[in-house]
């Protein structure tokens, strides 16, 4: 019988698994999903979503933590072709300004052909850093062998670090992301606390939900002459009073938020009041009311007071 020595450690890797954190923008023309991707992956409705283009027009962090990373997604305005007034300039500017300062760039697109559009925000990329291909509503597609042509070609005009399919709207192959882009972040501590979300406030958030529900329930031309500026936001105890102008480019625009009787109005109010409750956990008094401001799309003064 052989003696072993009790004292024999074996030998076990107990070499903590590093932190990591850092910035990953989300790119793509608009209308390809880049909200809703945000959204998913949060687990929460932080980002606006409407099928029309200009619904985000702002930078906005959405941060995720877990045990060993700290992603903090940066969602774009969608960069815009069309009606460059000052607004739609300035929105092109934050997306140029936010792909010089992250570690990792998501390029979304939709399964369909390379188009000019998408063509016109790979011109902005730069082959320094991490870009993915970030193919979106992956189930939509009927038969997947049709995303590898769409892959090469797009391969072709950029040599990007990863491809990943995934479907925003579904949950899938999120977790698959996630995990890949860890491998491109730096090793540093988390820079916000592991229970925030975002970098923006109550005030903000509650403009975006109004913007989204006229984005959605009025007529397309509208919205992109439109505006939300919070005048009170007042928190009582669990209630949050509310009161908001929305703003118009001319007086012939108020009787399309309006609606008969009132009625649109109070559909947009009313959804907004809901989603609201929904994101701060407590009831909210909301109140609307049209104002108009001609041209303030076009005036840099009135762009800077409304937040852009």
């Amino acid at each position: 019988m052989t003696d072993y020595d009790s004292d024999l450690d074996l030998e076990v890797n107990t070499t903590p698994v590093p932190f990591k954190c850092g910035t990953v923008a989300i790119v793509g023309r608009p209308n390809v999903g880049k909200s809703t991707l945000l959204n998913h992956i949060l687990g929460m409705k932080l980002a606006i979503t409407s099928r029309k283009a200009q619904t985000t027009r702002h930078r906005l962090l959405g941060i995720h933590t877990t045990e060993d990373t700290q992603f903090l997604f940066v969602d774009t305005p969608g960069f815009q072709q069309k009606h460059l007034n000052a607004l739609n300039k300035g929105l092109n500017k934050t997306v140029t300004q936010v792909l010089t300062e992250v570690d990792v760039v998501l390029f979304v697109i939709e399964p369909m052909k390379l188009g000019d559009a998408d063509r016109k925000v790979l011109a902005l990329l730069s082959e320094k850093t991490p870009t993915f291909l970030v193919v979106n509503k992956l189930d939509l597609m009927g038969d997947k062998g049709n995303i590898l042509p769409l892959i090469q070609d797009f391969d072709l005009e950029f040599p990007f670090s990863e491809i990943v399919p995934v479907s925003a709207k579904k949950s899938l192959n999120l977790d698959e992301l996630l995990e890949t882009i860890r491998k491109y972040l730096p090793e540093q501590a988390a820079i916000y606390s592991e229970d925030e979300l975002t970098d923006k406030n109550e005030r903000f958030l509650a403009a975006e939900l109004v913007r989204e529900k006229i984005f959605r329930l009025v007529g397309d031309e509208l919205p992109y002459a439109v505006a939300v500026e919070i005048e009170k936001f007042e928190i009582i105890g669990n209630l949050r009073r509310i009161f908001v102008a929305i703003i118009v480019d001319k007086d012939s625009q108020k009787p399309m938020l309006i609606g008969k009787n009132g009625e649109k109005m109070k559909q947009i109010s009313t959804e907004a009041r809901q989603d609201m409750e929904k994101l701060f956990g407590g009831k909210v008094y909301l109140e609307t009311w049209v104002k108009v401001k001609g041209g303030w799309a076009d005036d840099e003064r009135a762009l800077k007071s409304l937040g852009y």
